[in-house]
């Protein structure tokens, strides 16, 4: 019912924001990963409210419990199951939404679709389910690092109209978490940080992009053509809460060039072919060219804010609503990780499809694809 993800390396997500937990079940894990639950715990931490005073207040210490797939310190390869239980619940912030729809919220469409929903907190379709994908990512970046050499990183780029200058190099995971924001560049993040507060005094919210850098992927994933690196990136990404937009390379910005602009010249580098630019971000015909892969995902301001609103309730009456809880006037620096994870996720899926492939049978010893 649209709560999995992934081929080989798959997972499924479960639980509902003020329900008792929320977790997620990874099948497909290579056996004799060195893995604990402070692997995990590192990323939930990034990821959890509570963390600085721009995001939400609500207290959750997000403690991650193992419950199989693990012994004595070591995937065994069978199903890991992974629970977070949820305490900090104030169902009474929820009281009017139960029978009134909050603007921009899924509230209407899971009325519609299933005839119930849960109201504390949005239920199934709270940002809150994404602890089980960080916690499935943990364990896919370990390994890409450890068998791979690769390396993640995302960043906020923008908030509202302050923009990042471009880069010169690669980004460092040190130079994002130096800030709150979670801005790789100190001048701009402290912009952000106050237009953030700005915006949560008046009962607003904000939206932005994130960009996600991958560096040290080899070629070669990817599956033309319905399941192409960058399509399943996308389906990865949109579907995160509160996105609105994907693009990977020049993206929409690589329209307004001429080909002879916007074309990757091959050269020769190193011993390695290689390409002078990368308008491409990483991906050409749907799969990995070996250069660094660099995508960009837009965030919306968040639903919930607190100012009175016009909407109606479940009959149709016209009513009023203001948003309560505790909620983050920006999902950007929280958005961070969870773009990470499902980053993660997608290639190293995408790498064992690959290797099943390509690499389990050798019926050409010449070839130099072994």
């Amino acid at each position: 019912m649209g709560s999995s993800f992934g081929t080989l390396f798959r997972i499924s997500t479960w639980g509902e924001s003020h329900g008792g937990s929320v977790g997620v079940v990874i099948d497909g894990c290579p056996p004799g990963l060195p893995l604990s639950a402070e692997d995990i715990q590192a990323e939930l931490d990034r990821r959890k409210p509570g963390q600085s005073d721009i995001t939400t207040p609500r207290k959750e210490p997000d403690s991650v419990e193992i419950l199989s797939g693990v012994h004595d310190g070591k995937t065994l390869g069978t199903p890991i199951a992974m629970n977070v239980r949820n305490k900090d619940h104030r169902p009474s912030a929820y009281s009017e939404m139960k029978t009134a729809y909050r603007p921009s919220h899924a509230d209407f469409t899971y009325d519609q679709k299933y005839g119930r929903r849960m109201a504390e907190g949005g239920g199934r379709s709270s940002a809150r389910e994404t602890i089980g994908r960080v916690a499935a990512g943990a364990v896919a970046s370990k390994i890409l690092k450890l068998g791979g050499g690769v390396q993640i990183v995302a960043y906020v780029e923008s908030i509202e109209d302050i923009q990042m200058p471009a880069s010169e190099g690669p980004i460092q995971r040190e130079q994002v978490e130096a800030t709150p924001v979670r801005c790789p560049d100190l001048a701009t993040a402290e912009r952000m940080i106050s237009r953030i507060k700005e915006v949560r005094s008046e009962g607003d919210s904000i939206g932005g992009l994130v960009t996600c850098e991958v560096y040290g992927l080899p070629t070669g994933l990817g599956e033309p053509v319905f399941d192409r690196l960058e399509a399943d990136l996308a389906k990865a990404m949109l579907s995160l809460p509160a996105t609105k937009g994907f693009e990977v390379g020049s993206g929409f910005a690589g329209t307004r060039l001429k080909g002879s602009e916007h074309n990757d010249i091959f050269e020769a580098r190193e011993g390695e072919i290689r390409t002078r630019t990368n308008n491409a971000g990483g991906v050409l015909g749907g799969i990995s060219n070996g250069e660094t892969l660099r995508f960009r995902v837009a965030f919306k301001p968040t639903a919930t804010i607190i100012q009175e609103q016009d909407t109606v309730t479940q009959a149709g009456e016209p009513t009023k609503l203001m948003g309560k809880g505790r909620h983050d006037p920006c999902v950007l620096p929280r958005a961070v990780p969870i773009v990470e994870a499902m980053t993660a996720l997608v290639l190293m899926d995408h790498w064992m499809r690959d290797h099943a492939q390509n690499h389990l049978f050798d019926f050409n010893p010449e070839s130099s694809n072994s």
